[in-house]
């Protein structure tokens, strides 16, 4: 899911850790005593003037995040920086914000809702900081996250052209790609004399993926590029002269030959040269103090203080519950032989597959949207606010389909004027049963998260603080998707048994996650014994299995968040029913869980109390 991305900061944030604290870093804020002078304004008002002022000095340091919102400034044709100095100024702004909110607002005298926001914002400052000093240990080119792909994706799915101007800005930022790759190279060699390189297998992706990214016309003969065919059919669509469409096609092909070409030359020759110095090695481990950093990225992505070990135990514990439920699948469909032979048999049998031809990956998308119009006649019965918002199923581009995920979200901006994407992977159908296609949908799309991310974006202005109404957190978020998976069922999908095998099977794909991220990253296990695990325990497809090992590599702890999240839900949701009896409502329930922002766990369960005492009357 996508929410709020700060292109340069997650890539300077989304894996890490340090040698020693850093002292950029403040202690965090202490918390507003009762005794706290009085306020002598509206502290209801001025504090929700306080968080807007927060929300424009952050998107006054992200040109992306800005165009992630829909808003068009004169940062319209920018980029980000991608420099440890930008860093270093927006964690400086949080943690500024965090004392200055302490000094000036008396926690006591605030509603309950502006409680939660000063909670929140105090959190989200205290999260940050817990990583900020890890910021130069993750890689700054990946195949999941790596820099050479942001600016492409962001300039073909986000950059908006509707009249000419637009175009003027996306041509800038053709130009300003080769600053953004320079930076990102410089930054990368930095990292290097700290002793961070991705593991020896990830370069041959990245640098197949940087040389796809100039392949075709103006850089070499062929079809257009996808960069420049996206700019060209956008730039089709305006009502200008037709002379001024060839003119800014033109400047395209200028931009394009003349900077983002050269510095993607420049990134092939470093990645090249440091592909020779990388190690075989995978784990976090290997860097000093990988201990910490990965205890660190634990409780960042689950909100919790679940050890390495206590991680690895709960994935073995949901394995092991998760394979007894496929038994009685296996059993209903008169399988006779192992649950190893049946997952062997959903791996390998060409009938759970659609064929890898165009008319195959139509079906997949025609199955998908089968489902979403299955779910939507359903939501009414779960949910009190259904969003407005458009979902649109998409393919993943050509250019990035071969190393990206196997399907993922784009938030809706807030003024409604792009859709939330639902992408699926189609590179290899393979790699994409067709049992799964119903649990991958609800996850990504209706349930799970678009209707999590539509409904946040349309909330109305100022009803919730920037800061909760666009950005996120995973256990919370990612825990909803698969909370979502398992909805699906209760509003009749699944009803093929191998359909709700393949939701057992992605569910089983979140708990492997917890073993296999934790034996990679603190019990020193190798990439190959992590496939192997995988192998042996699922039916995951062979190519993804190498492909969910690899971002778990690249990306530590993240995967941990989505199974932690999603039993929180479960087990509070069970609370309710319990607790109110004939007084339970979904409705209530999915519309508190949703309708607050993104929040941690432990804030998550309050709220939820919250909201059976008051339902109890």
């Amino acid at each position: 899911m996508t929410r709020l991305i700060l292109l340069a900061s997650t890539a300077l944030l989304a894996a890490c850790a340090a040698t020693q604290p850093d002292p950029l870093v403040a202690p965090p804020p202490p918390e507003a005593t009762e005794s706290a002078q009085a306020p002598t304004r509206d502290q209801a008002a001025e504090l929700k003037q306080f968080f807007g002022e927060y929300d424009k000095a952050e998107l006054a340091q992200s040109p992306l995040s800005k165009a992630y919102r829909g808003i068009k400034d004169g940062d319209y044709g920018k980029l980000n920086e991608f420099t440890d100095a930008d860093s270093i100024r927006n964690r400086e702004l949080d943690q500024r914000t965090a004392d200055e909110m302490v000094r000036r607002f008396n926690r006591a005298s605030l509603s309950a809702e502006d409680q939660l926001s000063y909670d929140l914002l105090l959190y989200r400052n205290q999260r940050s900081a817990s990583v900020f000093p890890y910021r130069r240990y993750g890689y700054v080119f990946d195949q999941m996250n790596g820099a050479q792909a942001d600016i492409p994706a962001f300039l073909i799915n986000i950059h908006k052209v509707e009249n000419e101007q637009d175009a003027k800005d996306y041509i800038s930022r053709i130009r300003a790609s080769g600053t953004y790759i320079d930076q990102a190279i410089a930054e990368s060699q930095e990292r290097e004399k700290l002793g961070v390189l991705p593991p020896r297998w990830v370069y041959p992706q990245v640098i197949e993926q940087s040389k796809n990214l100039i392949s075709g016309a103006p850089f070499t003969t062929g079809a257009d590029n996808d960069v420049y065919a996206d700019f060209k059919a956008k730039v089709a669509k305006l009502s200008i002269p037709a002379e001024r469409k060839t003119s800014l096609v033109a400047e395209a092909h200028d931009a394009l030959l003349g900077s983002m070409g050269p510095a993607y030359q420049r990134l092939v020759a470093l990645l090249t040269d440091q592909h020779k110095r990388a190690s075989s090695d995978d784990g976090i481990w290997r860097f000093q103090n990988g201990a910490a950093q990965y205890q660190a990225l634990l409780k960042f992505y689950t909100t919790t203080d679940l050890t390495p070990d206590q991680v690895h135990d709960l994935g073995l514990a949901q394995v092991a519950r998760i394979h007894s439920e496929m038994e009685a699948i296996k059993d209903r469909v008169g399988f006779k032989g192992s649950l190893r032979q049946f997952f062997a048999h959903i791996r390998d049998g060409k009938q759970f597959y659609y064929p890898n031809t165009a008319a195959g990956k139509q079906q997949y998308l025609d199955e998908s949207k089968k489902a979403q119009a299955q779910v939507a006649a359903q939501l009414p019965r779960y949910f009190g606010r259904l969003p407005k918002t458009e979902l649109l199923i998409k393919a993943v581009e050509p250019f990035r389909e071969k190393t990206a995920g196997k399907a993922f979200y784009n938030d809706p901006p807030p003024d409604g004027s792009r859709p939330g994407i639902y992408y699926v992977n189609l590179y290899d159908m393979k790699n994409m049963p067709s049992v799964e296609v119903e649990a991958l949908f609800c996850h990504e799309g209706i349930p799970g998260h678009h209707l999590q991310g539509a409904l946040l974006a349309e909330l109305p202005e100022g009803s919730v603080p920037p800061f909760r109404q666009f950005s996120g957190y995973t256990a919370t978020d990612e825990g909803w998707g698969l909370y979502a998976e398992k909805l699906c069922k209760e509003m009749g999908l699944y009803e093929d048994p191998y359909r709700d095998f393949g939701r057992l099977q992605l569910e089983l794909h979140r708990a492997i996650r917890l073993v296999v991220d934790s034996g990679l990253h603190h019990k020193r296990w190798s990439r190959e014994q992590a496939i192997r695990y995988v192998e042996d325990n699922s039916a995951d497809a062979k190519g993804g299995i190498v492909k969910a090992i690899e971002r778990y590599i690249v990306y530590p702890g993240q995967a941990t968040a989505y199974m932690v999240g999603k039993l929180k839900i479960e087990e509070l949701r069970a609370k309710a029913k319990a607790e109110l009896g004939a007084r339970y409502d979904d409705r209530g329930f999915h519309d508190t869980v949703l309708l607050a922002g993104s929040m941690p766990l432990e804030m998550l369960e309050k709220r939820l109390e919250d909201w059976i005492a008051t339902t109890k009357g």
